[in-house]
């Protein structure tokens, strides 16, 4: 079933008395359950297309539509709750609270949605229980390392049962062995919680791990090709 559809997306940047062409005409579609990578070198377009995906930024023409529903048609206060049920995000730098406890940073996405904190607590408890945190859950950031913190990062992302999550560079921070570790985890995310998983990476081993790899050159659809694993 397609979750996740876009048909001719341009998406440009005023330049002086000009535009700047950033995506042309991309076309494609994502169905539920899958693990795609969208893979291209710096300035190709990826993160682009990333914010557009993940309801951050809107194209400057051509259609999206999402779970069957046109984006374009969608309020501000629509978009937000797409960013907060259907969708989590994972990026690069972590972007946890500080001095803030494991726990209560993946608590942070339901606060807004209005759930008890009984609810909260026992949410954000399965979440780090389930990518492998859970004898870490009252340390701060500090008190971890970049590995589990971006697994915090993970666990705040499917906390509210959203069935997409969007990885920005989630190993750009992380030491070979770290990433690994992480991929195995977005993996098994994918395949035991049946989460879409969507990966914007620039390198070729961290793109490997999807089942699908999207090659983004100069803001085109170079190669759209299944992995073999």
């Amino acid at each position: 079933m397609a979750l996740i559809q876009l048909r001719n997306i341009c998406k440009s940047y005023p330049l002086g008395d000009s535009e700047l062409p950033i995506l042309k005409n991309i076309t494609l579609q994502i169905d539920n359950g899958e693990f795609v990578a969208i893979m291209g070198p710096s300035g190709s377009g990826k993160s682009t297309l990333m914010n557009i995906l993940g309801c951050l930024d809107k194209p400057s023409s051509g259609e999206y539509i999402l779970k069957g529903q046109n984006v374009e048609n969608l309020s501000s206060d629509e978009l937000a709750d797409i960013r907060n049920q259907t969708i989590g995000f994972v990026f690069q730098g972590f972007n946890l609270l500080s001095r803030t406890s494991a726990l209560e940073n993946v608590e942070l996405p339901m606060v807004y949605g209005g759930i008890s904190k009984e609810e909260r607590r026992r949410k954000a408890e399965k979440a780090l229980t389930d990518v492998g945190l859970k004898e870490r859950m009252y340390h701060q950031p500090n008190q971890l390392s970049g590995g589990q913190q971006q697994r915090v990062a993970i666990a705040r992302a499917i906390v509210n049962d959203a069935p997409i999550v969007f990885a920005d560079e989630p190993t750009g921070n992380l030491d070979t062995k770290m990433s690994i570790e992480i991929m195995h985890l977005f993996q098994q995310l994918n395949r035991d919680l049946k989460r879409t998983i969507i990966l914007v990476t620039h390198e070729e081993d961290i793109a490997r791990f999807a089942d699908r790899i999207i090659h983004i050159v100069d803001g085109e659809i170079s190669i759209d090709e299944k992995v073999i694993h």
